[in-house]
């Protein structure tokens, strides 16, 4: 049980793959039209704005995940630094955001699916689907980190080649008119930052990909190297995705329901199927890669005595948390079937800003008090600059969201926090 029963078998590679896979899972498929009704010829300002508030983030990301290795991600970081109370804090809003994006994602991927087999489009074939889907998606977690691991590799390579060669070729038949970097082209303040929590949503994943700290060979290495190339690439292939689909399509990319597919269709006929089937592929690597990192996220709060300690038990035979799995999975399921992508994914995006804003504050103390384990850790330029910069930029963003998507993220995290109570307290009778 606990820590030493995990093994350390994800090397920089694979992390790098994993970081990647969850970000480009569903909301890539979505972002390019919704950015276009919202923002214009504009949106890609949009992106341009979310890269400069994700890459202060990425790197405190970077500096802190090389102090802190154990399992756990921002929960543990913030353990670390600002004790357990805090810690416990951004465990639970980065649940919340995980579980939430998760179901949004499955229910992407089944109108997707639906798309390619339209006998699955009704509400029961649509249930059947995605409670399969959670079920295959258990199986291969419940097996071990390895085949987790390679699976996630292999999904990031099928989905990747199609949306950058997309991006690449596609840029040859941009139309420029379509597309503007000026500030005078945003139609309004209000609706550049009403796009950034669905920017940030969008953007986000890093901080699942990071959970499984305690199975990294070699953090202090692995973690800055795999943030920073995988938050590099999903900005440079976000922005052309962004850029071609609106110099192709024009004002019909804001109402199409598969922007990245149509845009690939109006290039080259069969690229449209194409590209549903890198969607399928890309949101199921999306889904396993947030059933994995989180799953290590409910182990760390079992570990540490914040949940029951039956999640932190881990299989005898393959050392995975199998309850911890189960649940994750089964909250997911439940909101899929019930949910659409639009709402639960303004809901992650708030709760992920607001873990973010956190980190940023963590890694600020973690570099300030020297804190480090194994290896030399990414020490951040400036001191208190850059972590300073991703708080502001993800309190200004947070501060768009409206009080229905407040209301979800404060109901949640407040059942949560009155279980944390609830064990505190039995934990202090015993003593």
């Amino acid at each position: 049980m606990g820590e030493a029963a995990l093994i350390r078998a994800v090397g920089s590679f694979a992390l790098t793959a994993a970081v990647i896979n969850v970000i480009v899972g569903g909301g890539i498929f979505r972002m390019p039209a919704a950015l276009s009704a919202q923002m214009g010829v504009a949106a890609p300002l949009a992106l341009v704005a979310g890269a400069l508030a994700i890459i202060p983030v990425a790197l405190c990301f970077a500096a802190i995940g090389s102090r802190v290795q154990v399992t756990g991600g921002p929960y543990s970081y913030l353990s670390a630094t600002f004790g357990s109370f805090a810690g416990f804090v951004a465990g639970a809003l980065m649940w919340i955001s995980n579980f939430t994006s998760s179901a949004g994602v499955a229910a992407a991927l089944s109108v997707q699916v639906a798309r390619l087999v339209p006998a699955l489009a009704p509400a029961m074939p649509r249930a059947l689907f995605l409670t399969a889907l959670y079920a295959v998606l258990f199986a291969l977690n419940a097996f071990g980190v390895r085949l987790g691991a390679r699976a996630i590799t292999v999904l990031a390579a099928l989905k990747l080649t199609p949306l950058f060669l997309l991006a690449a070729v596609g840029v040859f038949f941009v139309d420029w008119a379509q597309v503007s970097f000026s500030p005078a082209a945003v139609p309004s303040w209000g609706a550049l930052g009403a796009s950034m929590a669905l920017v940030m949503f969008a953007y986000s994943g890093m901080e699942t990909a990071l959970v499984p700290s305690g199975e990294v060979t070699d953090p202090a290495r692995s973690v800055p190297r795999a943030t920073l190339v995988a938050i590099l690439l999903v900005v440079l292939l976000y922005l052309g995705l962004q850029i071609v689909g609106q110099g192709v399509l024009g004002a019909r990319l804001g109402s199409s329901g598969v922007p990245v597919a149509d845009t690939a269709a109006a290039l080259w006929a069969p690229g449209g199927v194409l590209l549903l089937i890198t969607a399928c592929l890309s949101m199921t690597g999306f889904l396993m890669g947030n059933l994995l990192g989180t799953s290590r996220l409910v182990f760390a709060l079992g570990r540490d005595g914040y949940l029951p300690q039956a999640f932190a038990k881990v299989s005898a035979r393959h050392r995975v948390p199998l309850l911890a799995l189960a649940v994750h999975a089964g909250l997911a399921w439940v909101l899929a079937l019930a949910g659409n992508f639009d709402t639960l994914a303004l809901i992650s995006g708030g709760a992920i800003c607001l873990v973010y804003g956190l980190v940023s504050l963590g890694a600020w103390r973690a570099q300030r008090r020297d804190l480090r384990e194994r290896g030399t850790p990414f020490v951040l330029p400036g001191g208190a600059l850059i972590p300073m910069i991703a708080f502001v930029a993800m309190v200004l963003i947070v501060s768009t969201l409206t009080g229905k998507e407040w209301a979800a993220i404060g109901i949640a995290l407040v059942v949560l926090v009155a279980i944390y109570g609830g064990l505190h307290l039995r934990r202090s009778r015993r003593a």
